[in-house]
């Protein structure tokens, strides 16, 4: 297959061309799961709202105007499809008072070469509102006001969910850290 470049890409997808259509699934996929996949645990349930990402891309192509990145758009409609996945399913959100969750977290203990599947692991490990709100705060970068709008918390919310996350992820980088002091004796 001939590549072709972005611009002649999106030209392509605006005339409804499969082959172009094919081309972008082809090239951007990839990458599209796995941001699906750090939202929602299972890999089909992923695959299915990726699929239905790119249909949502094909036929919003127009709204595409060439100002910022290609690839950005395409990962903010994953994101959305994600997150209104989850919606669907009714992800909960336990709201607790500021007082009760510390943004200084220890990262002393949390020394290790985990390898990416390791993260994946851990982060499928979080409870589902941990999992959204750490990867929109600490992945994708958005604020804490932009997290709550888009998933109809409060802030404080936003912020008690991602200050779980990390507590829950640093005591499991921390059992991980024992385990492999157990098994290698360092």
């Amino acid at each position: 297959m001939v590549k072709i470049t972005e611009t002649e890409l999106i030209k392509g997808c605006k005339k409804n061309n499969p082959k172009v259509q094919r081309q972008l699934y082809e090239m951007y996929s990839g990458r599209m799961l796995a941001i699906c996949r750090r939202y929602i645990k299972h890999t089909d349930e992923a695959e299915e709202i990726m699929v239905n990402g790119f249909l949502k891309v094909f036929d919003k192509i127009e709204q595409f105007k060439s100002e910022g990145s290609f690839e950005g758009w395409i990962k903010k409609i994953m994101v959305f499809e994600a997150l209104n996945h989850l919606r669907k399913q009714k992800m909960v959100f336990v709201e607790i008072e500021a007082a009760q969750y510390n943004e200084n977290i220890d990262y002393s203990n949390a020394q290790t070469h985990l390898e990416v599947q390791d993260l994946m692991n851990l982060l499928d490990e979080l409870p589902a509102g941990y999992r959204t709100v750490f990867n929109l705060y600490a992945i994708e970068g958005y604020s804490h006001q932009e997290i709550a709008e888009m998933l109809q918390i409060s802030e404080s919310t936003s912020k008690s969910q991602l200050s779980r996350a990390r507590v829950h992820l640093q005591k499991k980088v921390g059992d991980l850290n024992e385990n492999l002091k157990l098994q290698y004796g360092k």
